[in-house]
């Protein structure tokens, strides 16, 4: 969060203007400046990043399947649901845990009318290989880049990708605006479509011609967005601090795989994801979790269940027709990383994983699948 004193200079003109919503001033000069930042041609600002998501793939108006991941928030998998489609899950790739490239070719049918695939932990889907075979097979492409705003592929702002991206802007990203979302695209038309469904399908004083939702930003995550634009290139370098300096402590112990980072990605740090190898390790990820909780210390199962393991999905879907995406989800774990979180605590989140090796909790397992 910025500055109280600066957020309350950011709102201070709502109270004289008594603007409060409906593309304000505050929430126009937000679109400009993530524009500059971002580095991309359009964008739609929404009430969160869920609906960012929902609304695009219906502005596309998509039919039929869509590949996407398991191994992502609900949201992903619930938008494409909610849309009337029919998701259809690729494996992830063993390294990056992004959709897995090479198994999305066999998973395309005369249904499949577009491609999500989702940016994880900041590591960058194959983009030209995605690319390819949207383009041979005629399908769209929205990547759900939830956990990449601020980074760069290629000296590219990664929101120039495909045929749109959906950033979330929720409390506990990188760059907040309380709650909210942002689609990012090449193709002025689609803005047209996104207004629309953001504003109840109205287009002027006395024209409603389509049926829309309400998923407009109003004017107070607007100028929250305003003032942390103006911290979080800051934010990162903090970020990128504590992540080298758990590196350090945890790259050499047997048993912890950590993420590898790409070539020609600029990242932004958001998350320090551990992949523990109980066999080697000596301890499951849920003793490590719940070693870690005993000290009020919150790590997250993250990604954690699979979203093909939903109980709302029961019996819709094989979950091992996606493996590698199951052995991760069971052994994943983020630990805690944000801006001002001081060397000490990292030591000591850092002993305590390093204390729990070998000591396996009884009855601790890796949670059942479905």
């Amino acid at each position: 969060m910025p500055p109280l004193e600066e957020y309350v200079e950011e709102i201070r003109e709502l109270w004289e203007s008594h603007m409060l919503t409906n593309m304000g001033v505050k929430h126009n000069e937000l679109e400009k400046r993530l524009r500059e930042y971002m580095g991309v041609k359009n964008v739609s600002l929404m009430v969160n990043g869920h609906l960012a998501l929902e609304l695009v793939i219906q502005a596309m108006g998509l039919s039929g399947e869509v590949i996407t991941t398991p191994f992502t928030f609900a949201s992903t998998t619930h938008a494409i649901v909610r849309n009337g489609l029919t998701p259809v899950f690729c494996d992830i790739n063993s390294e990056t845990y992004t959709i897995d490239v090479e198994k999305i070719e066999m998973l395309i049918t005369d249904k499949t009318s577009a491609i999500i695939p989702v940016h994880v932990y900041g590591n960058i889907c194959d983009i030209e290989k995605i690319d390819q075979l949207a383009k041979k097979y005629g399908l769209k492409v929205i990547y759900d880049a939830a956990h990449a705003f601020g980074e760069s592929y290629k000296g590219l702002g990664v929101g120039n990708f495909g045929d749109a991206s959906m950033f979330s802007f929720h409390a506990t990203k990188v760059f907040n605006t309380i709650e909210g979302g942002v689609i990012c695209f090449p193709e002025d038309e689609l803005g047209l479509e996104l207004y629309r469904l953001k504003n109840f399908g109205i287009r002027g004083p006395e024209k409603v011609d389509y049926v829309g939702s309400n998923a407009k930003m109003n004017e107070f995550q607007a100028a929250m967005g305003l003032c942390n634009l103006r911290y979080v290139d800051e934010e990162i370098a903090k970020r990128k601090s504590v992540y080298e300096h758990y590196l350090s402590r945890l790259r050499d112990v047997k048993g912890i795989r950590l993420m590898k980072q790409q070539e020609n990605v600029e990242y932004n740090y958001a998350y320090f994801p551990v992949i523990f190898d109980e066999k080697i390790f000596g301890s499951t990820r849920n003793d490590v979790f719940d070693a870690l909780e005993k000290e009020n210390i919150f790590a997250r199962k993250y990604f954690y269940p699979l979203t093909n393991t939903y109980d709302c999905f029961h019996g819709k879907y094989d979950v091992n027709a996606t493996p590698i995406a199951l052995y991760i989800s069971q052994r994943v774990l983020t630990l805690p990383i944000f801006a001002d979180l001081s060397v000490e605590n990292v030591d000591k989140i850092c002993d305590i994983i390093l204390s729990s090796k070998g000591n396996r909790i009884f009855g601790a397992g890796q949670g059942e699948s479905r």
